[in-house]
């Protein structure tokens, strides 16, 4: 695998910040357009962003989502602080979640995310503990 990314952001993300959620993956998907990236992959890319930044915003203190592009794939991280998944085997499951009443009425945290983001990778890794979650996908281009 190539090691230099051609193209790498860092995103911030606040917690609770509803306001400017899709953000991140929205920018990513234009930028993958411009780059004439295929569709399915900009589809799937997006998806495992807007994914991250959700949970980032509903189950956390506030993160980031580290985007690299290479020739041969697209790898995500998502990092969070506090305060961490945990039973990560439970979360992965569909429908599983721990949003608020007050989450769910915005239309967020019905349990998809993490398989979500599971399904459209073509790698994931998640790493929890009570100072947060580190999530690493990986899509092949």
């Amino acid at each position: 695998m190539i090691n230099i990314p051609i193209k790498s952001d860092t995103y911030i993300i606040n917690a609770n910040d509803f306001s400017v959620a899709g953000k991140v993956s929205s920018d990513i998907k234009k930028d993958l357009k411009k780059l004439g990236i295929h569709p399915k992959i900009i589809r799937r890319t997006a998806i495992v962003c807007y994914e991250s930044e959700i949970n980032i915003i509903i189950h956390s203190i506030g993160g980031k989502i580290v985007f690299e592009l290479y020739e041969d794939r697209i790898v995500i991280n998502s990092e969070d602080r506090g305060p961490g998944i945990s039973d990560i085997e439970l979360a992965m499951k569909e429908g599983y979640s721990t949003a608020t009443n007050e989450v769910r009425e915005l239309g967020f945290g019905a349990g998809m995310g993490l398989p979500n983001m599971n399904r459209w990778a073509d790698e994931f890794r998640i790493e929890s503990s009570s100072k947060g979650t580190l999530i690493k996908m990986t899509i092949f281009l």
